[in-house]
């Protein structure tokens, strides 16, 4: 059966009032502190991933080789931290900060694969870590083949 006209009203009141008392009640989001935390954790971060790449030139990669082993560092440490349950921790502190793109990325694949590790090996963490990773895959190469085309186009001209 359904209700009658008024009874739907009186409900739709009734949602409409709570709303506006749940948005009265909750709290705002310290918005300047989690900008600045997510800055200074992100700083840090990347500057880690310059220290690095300083390191790997130190030891007699050139500038341009040493952006591979850095990143394949980064992405392991921000794997191994994740796997021990600590980047989860500084990501709860630093919101959008921990999500410099290498590591951010790496920390949900990992977390992808860890949640489905019960299921197996290929279907459980070989077909749910590519999920989320598969999006970003795409567009990644997407994306670069419309680069790479408009640099060929501007080469031409």
């Amino acid at each position: 059966m359904s209700k009658s006209t008024g009874q739907q009203r009186e409900e739709n009141e009734k949602k409409r009032r709570y709303q506006q008392l749940t948005k009265k009640k909750r709290p705002n989001p310290p918005i300047v502190l989690n900008s600045v935390k997510a800055f200074v954790i992100g700083g840090l971060i990347s500057t880690f991933g310059q220290f690095l790449m300083n390191f790997y030139v130190s030891i007699g990669f050139t500038k341009e080789q040493a952006g591979n082993p850095t990143v394949a560092t980064l992405i392991f440490i921000s794997a191994l931290l994740t796997g021990l349950g600590v980047y989860d921790n500084i990501a709860q502190f630093a919101g959008a900060g921990s999500a410099v793109p290498v590591t951010g990325f790496a920390n949900s694949i990992t977390s992808a694969a860890l949640e489905h590790r019960s299921e197996g090996l290929v279907l459980g963490v070989g077909g749910n870590m590519f999920k989320l990773a598969g999006s970003v895959i795409v567009f990644g190469v997407v994306a670069a083949f419309f680069v790479g085309l408009i640099k060929t186009l501007i080469r031409m001209i």
